[in-house]
């Protein structure tokens, strides 16, 4: 809005005139305030020195100016303020007042508090006129020169105090009255330190960024205003390069704080000045690099470089032309470690000559650096970055890349064992003086970047590898078994006439059982497989197998060939080849017969120790990166349970699992009736087959160390994590080796039983329980011991029950002994129900019985024992006489007698076995079922 102020009209000639009025009327326009928010806006683009006349313009503009947080502002852009110790200050000094005044804390909060401009509150007009006759900030672009004794003249037209960066310049013009101070000239070393003098004090950091300013503008002012930096007042006033480069570096630090417009343009023409400087004396410490004045001008220089900007334009050059850097070729040829290793192998020795040299350079270089940098530098940090990006990063990548270019096996060794070397190297590595735990942290970060890029190449190609070579060793051993199976068969049937024997093919086939064999490797194993664990153990570790056992732990079996230079088992046995047979069932019956001898080599020992040394490799291979609790640490462990893993499936699944399966086939495929010779107390198949069972269960005991000590012992995996896919699969794998060598041992029952039943049956004599069978008078000698038959048959289940002591656990033990005493208990049964016997061959019978019960009590199994107790009760019906048919009546009708195990039925039909029971029966069955008897 504007304000019409009529003006005084004199003359009495303008009154006849109606315009005059308004001609003569003055227009008084008001203009609008500007929001507070534009002003401290345009302030933040002013520079110090026109803040200073802004701030004469008005109290409010004053204010504005003043205002604390402007100058604390300014000074945090150079560094220069510490807020906790502004904070520190101002509580000590409101502390002191309060003490002082003996004012409660909130009367003296309201009455000596800060205010926001950070000034306390005027009280009285007296400190309103102090605050109005404050100095302010030099302004304007200064006239400079240089006297005669090196201080800085002001010209008179000047009102500025160099000491503290003020003026006593009057506020308004009406107090021009007041004459300027003359300007104090500070000492030039003095500015060389003016930052350690500034302090964060709250309501004062526009005095304190004054001492800067005072002290360093008009060097500031210079050095962007001087077309040549030859010329700029720096160099002119400071002769020394350590002072040159301080005051520099001062410049730099207080242009920070120029935020005023055109400040990028100034910052440009003062870096330019600072380059240029840094040029020159990069150009001496390179000369001096050069001649190794190492304690003289290098050091000298080095400071130098240190002091203008940290000294990283040195700690270049240093690096640059330092051995480890300049001449890395002499460090050694990645190259050595492929030519000197065998064939598609590698060799480390070369690797770990390259590794002493670098440990040995760089150290000597890092005594050098302490001598000539300071110890704030803390160059070792950069010359180890420069070493590992140019030189050990180097070196690694041309010798993993031409390894994996050569063969897996060689990528795998260079990998994992020069990333052990470079652990070893990271710890003989000497940091500079005065260094913390920075410089080994920064080591282990280099090693780890070196091998990152290669880790999950490395830990893929691990896994691959191991895959492959036990894919191709298990599928060499099933290649060799089929061939070796071809040319058996090849050689029983070269001399059969297939047309004569036409006829028998039909009964003949059922005898042939089509799973390859192969020989057992010679692997000593113990009787009664006593000392198993520590055989395991030796086999895992690599050890004499011989050495680590004692005598007593040898087997007596005979030996089969061995794999002997990648051939496993020219020959089949150690003796020659029978001349073959001439007829097709003869042929088949020997190709039978020498299947059955190779049960026990349908898997590998040898397989098996090779595959878990194969994993053994890798897995201490990849645990390198774990034991080293590096970055990658857990991929490395899951791959080392996932090779774990691989090797159960591997060794499990397709080896021994396969094994057992052909097994059993030729367990099924045996009959006692085609073997001529039967004078062994064994049944020859299941004899091999307890011994397969033996070799699967060394090669769980392997297994089981091998994960205690490379799995568990080195905290790959936690036995106690059910969800571990290692112990999962280990879980898997046993429950697959019981499941197979039960069933094996089901079917080997069933042969072992066979064998009973056979020999029941073809040597038990009829006069053993009759004797009046045979015609000849009784002797009067008895013999009363058990019959041959028993003997024979308590040696062959005995030799194949005590097989298995020592082989397997104590449960399965028990649960196979059960079944074989059930089994053979069934088939006494069977053969009793087929003799006959008299009351003198009783005797005998009894005798056998009581042998059997003998040795069922040696098996230590109650359960069992109550069969064979029925059993013995069982013959004693024998020998009641035919006299007393009542008593044996009363005998069968006695369910208490025989434990419950036989019913009276069932007495009552074993008593049919009697040689006189059609003259007794009459009289049994009326004392039984009453017969002949009639009511009254």
């Amino acid at each position: 809005m504007s304000n019409f102020k009529r003006a005084s009209v004199s003359g009495g000639a303008s009154r006849q005139n109606i315009l005059a009025p308004l001609r003569e009327t003055q227009i008084v326009g008001s203009k609008p305030l500007l929001p507070a928010e534009i002003l401290s806006l345009i302030l933040d683009h002013v520079t110090a020195s026109d803040l200073i006349h802004f701030a004469q313009v008005s109290k409010r503009m004053k204010e504005m100016v003043y205002d604390d947080t402007r100058w604390v502002q300014r000074l945090r852009l150079m560094g220069c303020w510490n807020e906790a110790e502004a904070r520190k200050r101002a509580e000590a000094s409101w502390r002191k007042r309060a003490e002082s005044q003996g004012l409660p804390h909130e009367e003296q909060a309201e009455r000596v508090g800060i205010g926001v401009n950070g000034d306390r509150p005027a009280a009285a007009g007296s400190q309103r006129a102090r605050a109005a006759s404050e100095s302010v900030l030099d302004a304007g672009w200064e006239q400079v020169s240089l006297s005669a004794n090196g201080t800085i003249q002001l010209g008179s037209n000047q009102k500025t105090d160099v000491n503290d960066g003020f003026s006593a310049v009057p506020p308004s013009p009406y107090a021009s009255t007041i004459l300027p101070s003359r300007p104090k000239v500070q000492d030039p070393l003095a500015r060389l330190n003016i930052f350690s003098h500034v302090r964060s004090k709250r309501g004062h950091a526009r005095q304190e960024y004054g001492k800067i300013h005072g002290a360093l503008n008009i060097y500031y002012i210079d050095a962007v205003a001087c077309k040549d930096h030859t010329t700029a007042v720096v160099f002119r006033i400071y002769r020394d390069p350590n002072h040159q480069a301080q005051m520099l570096a001062n410049l730099s630090r207080f242009s920070t704080s120029d935020i005023s417009q055109g400040w990028h343009e100034r910052q440009e023409k003062l870096q330019h000045l600072i380059g240029a400087f840094e040029t020159a004396v990069a150009h001496e410490f390179e000369q001096a690099l050069q001649t190794e004045d190492i304690d003289g001008r290098l050091r000298k220089y080095g400071h130098v470089l240190t002091t203008l900007n940290g000294g990283q334009k040195g700690v270049d050059l240093f690096i640059t032309n330092s051995p480890v850097v300049a001449r890395k070729k002499e460090l050694g040829d990645p190259m050595e470690c492929l030519r000197l290793g065998h064939s598609g192998s590698i060799s480390l020795d070369e690797s770990q000559r390259f590794f002493a040299h670098l440990t040995t350079s760089f150290n000597e270089q890092i005594a050098v650096m302490d001598r000539v940098f300071p110890a704030s530098v803390n160059a070792a940090v950069i010359f180890v970055r420069r070493v590992g990006s140019e030189v050990l990063l180097e070196y690694l990548s041309t010798l993993f890349d031409e390894a994996h270019r050569v063969s897996s096996e060689a990528y795998l060794k260079a990998v994992s064992g020069t990333y052990l070397q470079s652990l070893h190297m990271a710890k003989a590595l000497r940091p500079s003086k005065d260094t913390n735990d920075e410089f080994y942290e920064e080591v282990d970060r280099i090693v780890a970047n070196a091998f990152e890029l290669h880790i999950d190449l490395y830990l893929k190609e691990e896994y691959s590898y191991f895959k492959r070579k036990s894919e191709a060793e298990v599928g060499e051993w099933e290649r060799q078994l089929s061939e070796q199976d071809a040319s058996m068969q090849s050689l029983y049937m070269s001399n059969v006439n297939r047309q004569a024997d036409k006829r028998d093919f039909l009964t003949s086939f059922k005898k042939v059982v089509m799973m390859p064999v192969n020989v057992l490797p010679t692997f000593p194993l113990s009787s009664p497989f006593g000392g198993k664990s520590a055989t395991a153990k030796a086999l895992v570790n690599g050890e004499n197998l011989e050495s680590s056992q004692t005598p007593s732990q040898l087997s007596t079996r005979p030996s089969t060939p061995s794999m002997i230079n990648g051939a496993r088992g020219a020959d089949r046995s150690t003796t020659p080849i029978p001349e073959p047979p001439t007829t097709e069932l003869a042929a088949k019956a020997a190709i039978m017969s020498s299947r059955l001898e190779g049960i026990r080599s349908l898997f590998s020992i040898e397989i098996a120790l090779n595959l878990v040394h194969t994993a053994k490799a890798a897995i201490e291979r990849a645990a390198v990166f774990y034991r080293a609790q590096s970055q990658f640490g857990e991929d490395a462990r899951r791959q080392c349970q996932h090779i774990f893993v691989l090797l159960l499936q591997i060794l499990g699944m397709r080896h021994i699992k396969a094994g057992f399966d052909q097994a059993v086939d030729h367990l099924a495929s045996y009959d006692p009736k085609e073997i001529q010779n039967h004078g062994h107390t064994e049944v020859k198949p299941l004899v091999t087959f307890l011994e397969l069972v033996n070799v699967g269960d060394l090669i769980q005991q392997m297994l089981d160390v091998f994960y205690e000590q490379e799995m568990v012992a080195t905290r790959l995996t936690d036995r106690n994590d059910f969800l571990d896919p290692a112990v999962k699969e280990k879980k898997r794998f046993e429950q697959m080796l019981d499941e197979r060598v039960a069933a094996g041992l089901n079917k080997g029952i069933e042969v072992l039983m066979t064998e009973v039943e056979f020999v029941c049956a073809t040597t038990q004599k009829a006069d053993d329980f009759n004797p009046d069978a045979s015609g000849n008078p009784s002797p009067d000698v008895m013999d009363i011991g058990p019959s041959e038959t028993a003997r024979k048959i308590v040696e062959i289940v005995s030799s194949h029950t005590r097989m298995l002591i020592g082989s397997t656990d104590k449960n399965m033990l028990d649960v196979f002994n059960q079944e074989v005493g059930l089994r053979t208990f069934t088939a006494l049964c069977k053969h009793l129900k087929r003799q006959r016997i008299s009351v003198a061959g009783s005797i005998k019978l009894i005798s056998d019985m009581n042998h059997y019960f003998t040795y069922i009590q040696t098996l230590k199994n109650q359960n069992l024992l109550q069969y064979f107790i029925a059993l013995r009760e069982l013959a004693q019906i024998y020998l009641v006489g035919a006299e007393d048919a009542k008593e044996l009546a009363t005998i069968i009708a006695d369910g208490d007698r025989f434990q419950g195990i036989f019913r009276a039925e069932d007495v009552y039909e074993y008593a049919g076995r009697r040689a006189d029971w059609f003259q007794i029966r009459p009289k049994v069955d009326r004392a039984l079922y009453g017969y002949g008897c009639c009511v009254m």
